[in-house]
């Protein structure tokens, strides 16, 4: 029986070209005499899987066959080193745009900025409060502390601090909720000892931009 021959279909652009060898592959993009067609021929007849290799094959002999300046970076250079800066807003914007949509004067801002400012008020006062009932070791207090603060943070989208004041909460009763472990009361004061300095910073930072918000947007009369 004869075997009639089977062609392979190439490109009427590439009919000339031979099919390279899997060796060719990795060496096509450094000789000269190929050219570049020879190279986009090669990638071409290469199936998808080992497209990604040959890639990052051709572009180390490209960067080897050219001189090395230390004081130029790339821009995929710049990408790698440069980390994603990921910035959050403090404040639940949609919680807070809910309040201020109560606001019957949309100039002034009455109502929600002395909501605002009673927040500031009872922050201050908690937080003392709490330093007193850490020192006393009164995790009772530290408990109903916590949760009082975490509904006025919550009124009006303090996440952060909202989230820590809830973690206090159940510390104070001897319960890590994230772990699912119960605590020794030495275990849950020093706890609570952390994580009342890194709330009282994520406070400040929630203040600051309400403080801002109030001061672009609220009209004095």
């Amino acid at each position: 029986m004869v075997l009639a021959n089977v062609v392979s279909p190439v490109a009427p652009h590439y009919s000339t070209i031979r099919t390279p060898r899997t060796a060719d592959l990795y060496t096509s993009h450094s000789v000269e005499s190929r050219s570049s067609r020879y190279a986009y021929s090669s990638y071409a007849d290469v199936s998808t899987s080992k497209r990604p290799e040959l890639m990052s094959r051709s572009i180390s002999v490209e960067s080897a066959s050219q001189p090395k300046d230390s004081s130029v970076q790339t821009v995929r250079e710049l990408d790698v080193q440069s980390p994603t800066k990921q910035t959050s807003t403090p404040i639940d914007e949609e919680t807070f745009n809910q309040i201020v949509e109560l606001d019957e004067d949309d100039d002034t801002y009455d109502f929600s900025w002395g909501m605002a400012s009673a927040y500031f008020s009872q922050v201050q006062t908690t937080f003392e409060q709490m330093t007193q009932a850490l020192a006393d070791q009164d995790l009772a207090k530290l408990s109903d502390l916590g949760h009082f603060l975490k509904g006025s943070s919550a009124a009006l989208g303090v996440t952060r601090v909202q989230a820590s004041c809830e973690k206090i909460q159940h510390y104070g009763v001897l319960r890590d909720e994230e772990l699912g472990i119960d605590l020794t009361p030495q275990e849950a004061a020093e706890k609570i000892k952390r994580l009342l300095v890194e709330v009282q910073a994520d406070y400040k930072v929630a203040e600051e931009w309400l403080r801002n918000w109030f001061t672009i947007h609220r009209v004095v009369r």
